[in-house]
């Protein structure tokens, strides 16, 4: 097996591998979950495997869960199908942690290019270890102990119906975690908000807030201050599918954004997403 980092924070490529072999080797794994917590992201090209390889290689890092908006695939549960069509529908494209809106959000993802444009449809991905790292210390006391609501409502809900989207509340109320969670392997320190962050819940404390001109204004400065930092490109990797590409990434670790650039054209993926721990 052949290991090329892809940039100096984030993302390698390994190459004569085959995921599927992973399965029937417990050193193969051993060295791949290593390469994984070190590297964030790893990418394999030419993997030409079935739906029972993808799902069997993504079960090695733990038991799967489906989407309550995606499809599963049938016969498949874990695998869903994340089509583009000549709707416009993309929700992908901002920078985000697979459903942080999850008490237990995913620990682990496992996504194959089935079919894609020529150009186009690239994903990036951010270390947000890295990103919590190079705060400013300041932010990082003012942020310490802070906790954060997350929810689905204001992005897959925003289609639904009204009668749709309060079911879909209901199924997935909101849940709060920490703004500055631990990796459960590695011990890092993760900066944890994004899109699904709506708002801080303990920010109203003395040392935030002198008068209420303080409190909202306040708090929304900072939380967009610290989402904002998903888009800075020394934190990134960006991939160029091809059919039959796979990656793998630390959902713990990394946000990842889909580029939508290339509509009308169709894209077809499927995804498997490991069962994750509850933040802290």
């Amino acid at each position: 097996m052949r290991i090329k980092p892809l940039t100096c924070s984030i993302g390698a490529e390994l190459t004569n591998v085959n995921v599927a072999d992973v399965v029937r080797s417990e050193s193969l794994f051993a060295e791949i979950k290593a390469l994984l917590l070190k590297h964030r992201v790893l990418f394999f090209r030419d993997q030409d495997i079935s739906r029972a390889d993808h799902v069997a290689f993504a079960r090695c890092f733990g038991d799967l869960e489906d989407h309550p908006v995606a499809n599963t695939v049938p016969g498949y549960p874990g695998l869903i199908e994340i089509y583009k069509s000549e709707k416009r529908d993309h929700f992908e494209n901002t920078y985000h942690s697979d459903a942080s809106w999850r008490a237990n959000p995913p620990r682990a993802a496992v996504l194959r290019c089935i079919s894609c444009p020529d150009v186009g449809g690239d994903t990036i991905w951010v270390n947000m270890v890295e990103a919590y790292n190079s705060l400013p210390e300041e932010i990082k006391t003012k942020i310490a102990g802070l906790r954060a609501k997350h929810g689905i409502e204001h992005s897959f809900g925003a289609i639904l119906a009204t009668e749709e989207r309060e079911e879909l509340i209901r199924k997935n109320p909101l849940v709060d975690h920490p703004v500055v969670r631990t990796h459960p392997e590695t011990s890092e320190k993760v900066l944890y908000v994004g899109p699904f962050s709506t708002h801080f819940i303990n920010y109203h404390s003395p040392e935030n807030v002198r008068f209420g001109q303080d409190k909202t204004p306040g708090a929304s400065l900072l939380l967009n201050y610290l989402i904002s930092q998903a888009a800075i490109p020394e934190y990134q990797v960006r991939f160029r599918w091809e059919p039959n590409s796979l990656a793998i990434w630390d959902n713990v670790a990394t946000q990842h954004y889909a580029v939508s650039d290339y509509w009308p054209a169709p894209r077809r993926m499927e995804r498997a997403t490991v069962r994750g721990d509850r933040p802290f």
